[in-house]
């Protein structure tokens, strides 16, 4: 997977992409980034990105001159490498919401653009030169770089080999299942009162599968209600598919 940044602080990812399994990931080579600040093609003496907005209002806008032209910029040196086109996504409180779903589908794309912003928002036609938008969630932030980072983090540890353990994903919440993760236990067997349940210590694979599938759904059912409804609908739809299929 490749992952190409357009930013004005590129130094915010040195630390980032040297960490962990996303560091990993980059020195085995299932991960590479490259990066490309709109300051490389900014106006005038100072550089400039961004503009005062027509109609008045607070802030400064990033221009979409200056932005079009950096991710072109992108392109054409991916090109000219011999690198495929990246899916163009812009980093926006008004896209989509970032969910496993979409780190699934960006863990198995050639190579994604991440459209990072600043200061008050993007002029409005920097839309039509994007793929999609993208949102980490209903609120704002200064800059699209944090988001970026989760984006990179959620989708990389879903590509095969980057992680040790491969089923993790699986279970995890928000996996496969789409039901929030059931609750883990480790040492010590009791800490303050509070044990750990006896099924889990019983050996019982079986028995144990259960208890975690329950607890799956109750946490689900609890703590995001929204799920269930979705779960229940993909098993009623895998349940009418498989009787049309005996049925033919």
């Amino acid at each position: 997977m490749r992952v190409d940044v357009v930013t004005l602080f590129p130094e915010l990812f040195e630390t980032f992409l040297k960490t962990s399994f996303v560091g990993r990931a980059m020195t085995g080579g299932q991960l590479t980034a490259r990066f490309r600040s709109p300051r490389d093609f900014g106006l005038g003496k100072h550089k400039s990105v961004d503009d005062t907005p027509y109609g008045g209002g607070s802030g400064m806008v990033m221009r979409v001159d200056v932005m079009v032209a950096c991710m072109e910029a992108l392109d054409t040196e991916a090109e000219a490498a011999g690198l495929p086109r990246a899916r163009r996504v812009l980093l926006t409180p008004q896209g989509t919401p970032f969910v496993q779903s979409i780190a699934a589908r960006f863990s198995t794309t050639p190579a994604v653009m991440l459209i990072c912003g600043r200061y008050e928002g993007f002029d409005e036609r920097i839309r039509g030169f994007v793929d999609e938008e993208v949102s980490l969630g209903d609120f704002v932030m200064t800059g699209g770089e944090v988001a970026a980072m989760a984006m990179i983090e959620a989708s990389v540890r879903l590509i095969p080999g980057v992680l040790g353990n491969e089923e993790s994903t699986h279970e995890e919440s928000h996996g496969e299942g789409g039901l929030l993760e059931y609750p883990h236990y480790t040492r010590p067997a009791d800490f303050r009162g509070q044990g750990v349940p006896e099924v889990l210590a019983s050996g019982n694979h079986a028995h144990i599968a259960a208890w975690r599938r329950a607890q799956s759904m109750e946490r689900t059912r609890t703590r995001r209600p929204d799920l269930i409804e979705h779960v229940e609908a993909a098993v009623f739809e895998k349940l009418a598919k498989a009787r049309k299929e005996s049925a033919g």
